[in-house]
């Protein structure tokens, strides 16, 4: 059982691993981005405690076959906690109300035949050289070569003078690159725009073609820029004057002719050849049919008003020509293609290309790298932007990609991810190397083999919401989720952007696509434009609960992950799980997050999740049901003892988010005998919040704990060792 099988220690050290480099760890992520993933390490952890046999940290690293079992999700989101137990042998079933999220899930199981994918992903690069490829063609500055491949193109946003009307360069900054992966600074005059590599940014010298001095600032910052010919102070944005404008600057370059010999990238200053195959991508636009070119305005939403707030009101309004003529080519060369799994993959890479392939990219100045739309989880509308190549380059001789944001570093990763679901593997790591451990008989899909030995497993999806399901009672072995977190992204306005392209190659062949847009009213997110709150939230989890847990064994697990910054947040899921008649037998507090993560960075959020282990029968350990706020504490130093020992650092904010977790999970304990589940929502969740504090000051706990974070671990506490005695079978379990 996960209580007493889960090694906190050992998983915690594999997580906060992967979520550093998820992919490498978890290649089916590849397949199309979605939000907040959840380590794959996880839940696998949680699949083989519940139903493997021995210690963790040997069944993990060898194959599992649960045949029989079956394990639903009702938040599959991009599908962790299904595709590990898949991969185990389990049946499946999954839930989830956004269109893009089941269609994500669905193409990472299917079944596909590499051989012809790859096949059909070369064809469409081929035709975008032959159609489009001329317009990333750029002249090299170090060897004249006309063949050099542009990589990014940067843009900067424009402006009129409310004055005296002309154009103005909104540069927040004029450097372009830094001395990290370059070996000197690159900055952009502000008097003429050549680009010059400084060795000090502090004294950058002038400018090596009009003798201006070079200056890093820009004039443009805080909705401010002070207009260099008349001085007038302007404000930005102007949503009334439409989309905002862009001014091709930089170009990054690769040159395979003079590559090898070249100390760091290339850079240049766009000549009048690149500014023409600008032009003449937009003549072609004009001549294509747009048929394929999504027509949706941008409806409003606490993520979208800020396109608003720049004058965006269509999705086309976020592209620029060039990327909505190759775009547009993919989308035509794929709508000829028979329908198949084939064709499902490769409209699936159009879809995931478009994050990289529009107008709000930004360029990495360190990294020296495309930052693409979502790396920030919502719609960031920077000053200078960045265009990618579209199909990708690749070095000849290793055939690697070089850059990102093309057709090739698409589907180079997706094919890589379903190789994966082929051959999965685990990391282990000796010391400091890491070694690649392939699991040999696992494997992901509904089905694999051919002829007459074909293995079959049962995997339902379901684009709908979980709490309208009907599951036969008694029919799940276990519940294993990662529910939405009360006023988290608003992922339907995000995935828009990528569903109003993906429906038009879709639509009418499967029923999943047939709104306009993935937003539904009952999402369980808050969202001020549709007047969502805490009671709704509360409304709808406690249903799906309620659902899930009719339809488990009896004392079968339902565990999920969460963690947010707010006590209020936590209340929902008390109320769910009481509601549900379930108990929460264990928390276990495990890394979720990279904190290194642009969206969190800096910002105090916890990057550990509490798994909250909930079963209708069963027992729990007496020593962890404390009453007062020094039996939580105590509980939280031992939690963060079992992390240190993983080599997790925790975080004030993880404390904090380990604190909220164990006293949702005692609220639990002690409301669940006089529980009514019929009260108003309001009262029940004042029901919990009178319990929290009852049990302890939370303000109170985390006073104790503030210290906690930078204790040295000297020795392991003796309370965080394992029980030699078998679960449930001594006096300190408390039965329920």
């Amino acid at each position: 059982m996960i209580e007493r099988n889960f090694d906190t220690s050992f998983v915690a050290n594999l997580a906060l691993r992967e979520k550093q480099i998820q992919q490498n760890y978890r290649p089916i992520i590849a397949v199309h981005k979605w939000f907040a993933r959840r380590p794959g390490t996880v839940f696998r952890a949680l699949v083989l405690s519940e139903f493997g046999n021995g210690p963790l940290r040997d069944s993990f690293y060898r194959a599992n076959r649960f045949k029989g079992i079956r394990i639903a999700d009702p938040f599959m989101g991009g599908g962790t906690p299904l595709l590990e137990a898949n991969r185990t042998g389990c049946d499946v079933i999954g839930y989830d109300i956004n269109p893009m999220a089941y269609w994500i899930v669905k193409q990472e199981i299917a079944h596909l035949d590499l051989t012809e994918y790859r096949e059909a992903a070369l064809k469409v690069r081929q035709d975008l050289d032959q159609t489009v490829g001329g317009l990333y063609r750029t002249k090299c500055l170090v060897c004249d070569s006309k063949q050099a491949s542009a990589k990014y193109f940067l843009w900067v946003k424009q402006h009129i003078c409310a004055n005296c009307g002309r154009e103005l360069d909104l540069f927040p900054s004029y450097l372009v690159a830094e001395n990290r992966r370059h070996p000197k600074n690159v900055l952009v005059c502000s008097a003429c725009g050549e680009l010059s590599e400084v060795s000090d940014l502090d004294k950058p010298g002038n400018c090596r073609s009009c003798g201006v001095a070079l200056v890093v600032k820009g004039p443009a910052r805080s909705g401010r820029c002070i207009c260099p010919r008349c001085e007038y102070r302007n404000q930005f944005p102007d949503p009334k004057s439409g989309p905002p404008k862009h001014r091709m600057f930089a170009i990054e370059y690769s040159c395979p002719a003079c590559r090898a010999s070249h100390l760091g990238r290339f850079f240049k200053k766009p000549d009048n050849d690149d500014l023409s195959r600008f032009e003449r991508a937009a003549r072609a636009l004009r001549k294509t049919e747009p048929d394929l070119i999504p027509k949706e305005a941008i409806p409003n939403g606490d993520e979208t008003d800020r396109l608003h707030r720049w004058g965006y009101r269509f999705y086309r309004q976020m592209f620029n020509d060039r990327q909505l003529l190759g775009l547009g080519q993919i989308c035509r060369f794929i709508m000829r293609l028979p329908e198949g799994p084939v064709r499902s993959a490769l409209a699936t890479n159009l879809s995931d290309l478009l994050r990289y392939q529009n107008m709000l990219c930004r360029y990495d100045t360190m990294a020296l790298k495309s930052l693409d739309i979502f790396s920030v989880h919502g719609f960031p509308v920077g000053l200078v932007q960045c265009e990618s190549n579209l199909l990708g380059i690749t070095n000849g001789e290793t055939g690697q990609a070089i850059g990102s944001g093309g057709w090739f570093n698409i589907t180079d990763k997706f094919a890589k991810a379903k190789s994966y679901c082929d051959a999965p593997f685990e990391i282990r790591h000796d010391g400091t190397r890491k070694v690649q451990v392939p699991i040999t008989g696992e494997w992901i899909g509904e089905h694999r083999g051919n002829g007459k030995i074909v293995e079959r497993r049962q995997v339902k999806l379901r684009c709908e919401n979980a709490a309208e399901s009907t599951l036969p009672k008694a029919s799940l072995d276990a519940v294993l989720t990662d529910p939405p977190y009360f006023g988290n992204v608003q992922y339907a306005e995000l995935m828009d952007f990528c569903y109003v392209w993906l429906r038009r190659l879709v639509a009418g062949k499967d029923p999943a696509f047939r709104a306009e847009s993935t937003r539904r009213a009952d999402e369980l997110t808050r969202n001020l434009d549709m007047g969502r709150g805490i009671e709704h939230f509360t409304q709808g989890l406690s249903e799906v609960f309620r659902r899930m847990a009719a339809a488990l064994k009896p004392g079968s697990p339902l565990a999920f992950t969460y963690h947010h910054n707010d006590l209020e947040a936590y209340l929902p899921v008390a109320v769910a799980l009481l509601d549900a008649g379930l108990v929460c037998s264990a928390s276990l507090p495990c890394p979720g997050e990279m904190s290194a993560s642009i969206h969190i960075n800096g910002t105090g959020s916890s990057i550990i999740d509490t798994i909250l282990v909930c079963r209708s029968t069963g027992t729990v350990s007496r020593r962890t049901i404390v009453d007062s706020a020094a039996g939580v504490a105590q509980l939280v130093r031992e939690d963060l003892a079992r992390l240190k020992a993983g080599s997790v650092k925790p975080t004030q904010g993880d404390i904090r988010c380990i604190t909220y977790g164990h006293l949702i999970r005692l609220a639990v304990w002690f409301l669940r005998k006089e529980w009514d589940s019929g009260s108003p929502t309001p009262k029940r969740l004042a029901a919990v919040r009178a319990q929290v504090t009852k049990i302890g000051d939370p303000a109170a706990i985390l006073h104790d704990l503030q210290d906690a974070a930078t204790e040295r671990q000297t020795k392991w506490p003796e309370e965080c060792r394992e029980s030699e005695v078998s679960y449930g079978e001594t006096s300190d379990e408390i039965p329920f």
